[in-house]
């Protein structure tokens, strides 16, 4: 070292000892728990290593602004997932937040299920061990009037098992236009490839006919396969083969037509005339040899994939070692069933769904008015608010392209939508609304009986008032 050289201290020698860290935050925050305090300082005292390492130059935080860091990822990390938002969307199967809400009946059947012991897999008249999933399919062959029934995990798992029961090693012929990716990029080819089938498209993109299915129809065809557009629409110059067609078809050449319908519903829904393919039931009677379609969409209950069909197609799918890998757990069967019973005893509106898809306009402008006057009194000049005529999706991979008309309230503040929405989602009780030009809508069709009171102290802090 040559005389004057001094040695620069490492600014990373400064940040505090994880433990030290977590130990000031049980003082100024003690309402964390332990684990979490640990993990946010861990965490915290990272990423400022992570920025000195990056900008050695760089002044290390100020404990107090490590600690309010650390703080802030401990609360995170503490914090219930799913956790409870004000859906205010207007779209009432939002995949991103859960799709469809339990009823009070199913809510409190999962409820009961998870705390205490119950008769999954016993037949009380016997003694012996029962079918978890007999009192479910009866009930589904009972809405539906279908030969038999079944229910798995999700639809993609029902798709999987009717695919791999069925046609395993053989060929399964799906129209281009058919296709889709659903959610989180699964890919229908990607589904037919995991069950180990292989994929013949026939037609092209926006056209398929009849004799596209004929031709491609070969001694290794094992079945037709018709997957409901369920995330997009097509139109102008555009031709599809229709069910009747496609199951004549089917018949002619002795394979089974199975249908992704995707969304589905086993009743029709009171108060909305939906598209006549969403009606499971329906498309049996039009000649599908099996239907496949989700549980926590239009028909309003858990995550579910339900199947319905022939007999001897259903039954099969039943005995695949699959199956027990795909089913149900306890808690989705209490919900599904409590769904179905619902339906059965012909009290639709019991299912929050289907309850806000049918949704009276004179109600929704009714509610919207109101609540567009209580925010008004509230906020004051902090945002101008008016109940305004609208039109809302159903989501959740259902109907593309049908709305529903609706009200919502409209609010116009300084900081502009984006702000004001990013500052909700931070609320104690976040809310989620959409953005229309220079307004941020919060549409009342998905709003639960409760939610007014949090989303009118969600505004205010957001706006920052605390009159």
């Amino acid at each position: 070292m040559h005389p004057g050289d001094e040695v620069k201290e490492d600014p990373r020698s400064s940040l505090p000892a994880v433990g030290r860290l977590a130990d000031a935050l049980a003082k100024s925050w003690p309402d964390l728990p332990a684990w979490a305090r640990v993990e946010g300082a861990r965490r915290a005292v990272a990423a400022a290593r992570r920025d000195l390492d990056a900008d050695p130059g760089a002044e290390p935080p100020a404990l107090e602004a490590l600690e309010a860091q650390a703080a802030r990822l401990a609360a995170g990390l503490r914090r219930p997932r799913p956790g409870r938002v004000i859906n205010a969307t207007g779209v009432v199967l939002h995949t991103n937040l859960g799709r469809a809400v339990l009823g009070a009946e199913a809510a409190a059947a999962v409820s009961a299920a998870a705390a205490g012991y119950g008769d999954l897999e016993l037949d009380l008249d016997s003694g012996g061990r029962g079918n978890r999933l007999a009192p479910l399919r009866e009930k589904l062959v009972i809405l539906s009037g279908a030969e038999a029934a079944l229910a798995v995990n999700n639809n993609a798992a029902a798709v999987l098992l009717a695919l791999d029961t069925l046609a395993r090693g053989r060929e399964v012929v799906v129209s281009r236009g058919e296709l889709v990716e659903i959610g989180g990029s699964f890919r229908v080819p990607e589904i037919l490839e995991r069950a180990g089938v292989r994929l013949v498209e026939v037609g092209t993109t926006n056209r398929t006919h009849p004799r596209d299915y004929e031709q491609a129809i070969g001694p290794d065809t094992a079945l037709l396969l018709k997957v409901h557009r369920s995330n997009f629409e097509q139109r102008g110059f555009v031709a599809e083969v229709g069910l009747e067609e496609l199951a004549e078809i089917a018949r002619r050449h002795g394979i089974p037509l199975v249908e992704d319908l995707g969304s589905g519903t086993l009743t029709p829904v009171p108060g909305v005339e939906l598209p006549a393919e969403t009606l499971a039931p329906a498309r049996l009677r039009q000649g599908a040899d099996l239907v496949c379609f989700s549980g926590d969409k239009l028909l309003g209950g858990p995550q579910a994939g339900i199947v319905l069909g022939r007999s001897e197609i259903v039954e099969a799918m039943a005995r695949n070692p699959l199956a027990r890998a795909l089913r149900l757990d306890k808690l989705g069967l209490a919900a599904l069933d409590a769904v179905l019973r619902v339906l059965l005893e012909g009290r639709p509106e019991r299912i929050p769904t289907l309850r806000a898809l049918g949704a009276d306009a004179s109600e929704l402008r009714a509610r919207a008015e109101k609540l567009a006057l209580r925010l008004g009194q509230r906020l004051g000049a902090a945002a101008g608010v008016t109940a305004e005529q609208e039109r809302s999706a159903v989501g959740g991979g259902s109907l593309p392209g049908f709305e529903l008309p609706t009200w919502v309230v409209a609010l116009r503040a300084a900081r502009g939508p984006d702000a004001l929405a990013a500052r909700l989602r931070q609320a104690p009780v976040p809310v989620l609304g959409r953005i229309r030009d220079d307004a941020l809508l919060l549409d009342v069709r998905t709003l639960l009986d409760g939610d007014e009171a949090d989303l009118e102290h969600a505004l205010t802090f957001a706006l920052g008032r605390t009159d």
